[in-house]
């Protein structure tokens, strides 16, 4: 009879690559920053690094609307329903009211990095594209993250 050994599986991990930009500076620094964060996502820290996740997603995502929204882009509100139904997945996901384990954190890392390069792979780009031939030069919209008492829906969808 075979014994069951317990195969410890090396974390799900996906490193920032040049190949992710999308020529808007600003936003390459964020997208590369939600890498480190998805990164750094471990069983001993995950409601730490999930609210700090989630926090930063709420300025980014502001950030970049702001962005699109200044310039004009023409696929800003569908761009925006993207972010809306990302929020929804990640609510379902963090309110299912599981325990954290080693499985669960590693298949918020897998859903955030296939979300992530997907959404910036496709979406994003086409911003980009768009912002490279249209967009009037303007200095970098940056938002400070919002206190942690407000919710990150609220801030997120900017209910209070």
């Amino acid at each position: 009879m075979l014994e069951a050994t317990e195969v410890k599986k090396s974390p799900y991990v996906i490193e920032w690559r040049d190949g992710f930009k999308i020529g808007v500076p600003q936003v390459d620094q964020e997208h590369r920053h939600l890498f480190t964060l998805v990164r750094a996502l471990n069983l001993a820290s995950v409601d730490q690094t999930v609210e700090e996740l989630l926090d930063y997603v709420v300025t980014h995502f502001s950030n970049e609307q702001e962005m699109m929204e200044k310039s004009g882009y023409p696929a800003f509100e569908q761009h925006l329903r993207l972010h809306e139904e990302f929020a929804a997945q990640v609510a379902d996901f963090l309110g299912n009211g599981e325990a954290w384990t080693e499985d669960r954190v590693q298949e918020l890392r897998r859903f955030l990095n296939k979300w992530l390069i997907g959404h910036i792979m496709t979406h994003d780009l086409r911003f980009g594209k768009w912002h490279a031939s249209h967009a009037v030069v303007a200095p970098p919209v940056i938002q400070q993250t919002t206190p942690a008492s407000v919710g990150f829906f609220a801030r997120l969808f900017g209910s209070k």
